[in-house]
């Protein structure tokens, strides 16, 4: 493969997570939590960083694309780690209260809390891997992606 192929892929890759993420949200009803915003970010830097290596040259752009992915891997590992129990999350990490609402809104039916989900809820999950967990492996594969377009000329 060359060095163009490999980043095109790795970009897609990283535009179809972040739009699976948005499908999930808007079409599946699934409300992200905190840690699963933050897995996105990575995601969205690699796609402008993917849409400048393809005009560029050089193993910078791939090596910093190479490096969003594995940040986007390792807040996901420390997702799991909160979904699994193995430690504790942040305090962002849990469903706000009602604070910031005004008592008109909470009279208000038609108005739904905006609170980030729970970190420690597995919102979803085929075979037995959560989201973050998915965010894991795929974000790796996509490293490794990177990683050899790095080394392409």
């Amino acid at each position: 493969m060359t060095r163009n192929l490999l980043v095109l892929t790795a970009t897609l890759g990283s535009l179809a997570l972040v739009l699976g993420a948005f499908g999930f949200q808007y079409l599946g009803g699934l409300a992200p939590c905190v840690l699963c915003w933050w897995q996105r970010y990575p995601h969205m830097a690699a796609v402008l960083i993917g849409l400048v290596a393809l005009r560029t040259s050089g193993p910078a752009l791939p090596l910093l694309g190479m490096l969003a992915m594995l940040v986007t891997a390792g807040i996901g590992v420390f997702h799991v780690g909160v979904e699994q129990k193995w430690w504790e999350g942040l305090a962002s990490c849990t469903v706000s209260t009602i604070q910031g609402m005004s008592g008109a809104d909470l009279l208000n039916t038609d108005i739904t809390a905006g609170a980030p989900a729970a970190c420690d809820k597995i919102a979803w999950a085929m075979w037995g891997i959560s989201m973050p967990g998915w965010n894991v492996i795929l974000s790796l594969a996509l490293a490794a992606l990177w990683a050899m377009a790095a080394r392409r000329r």
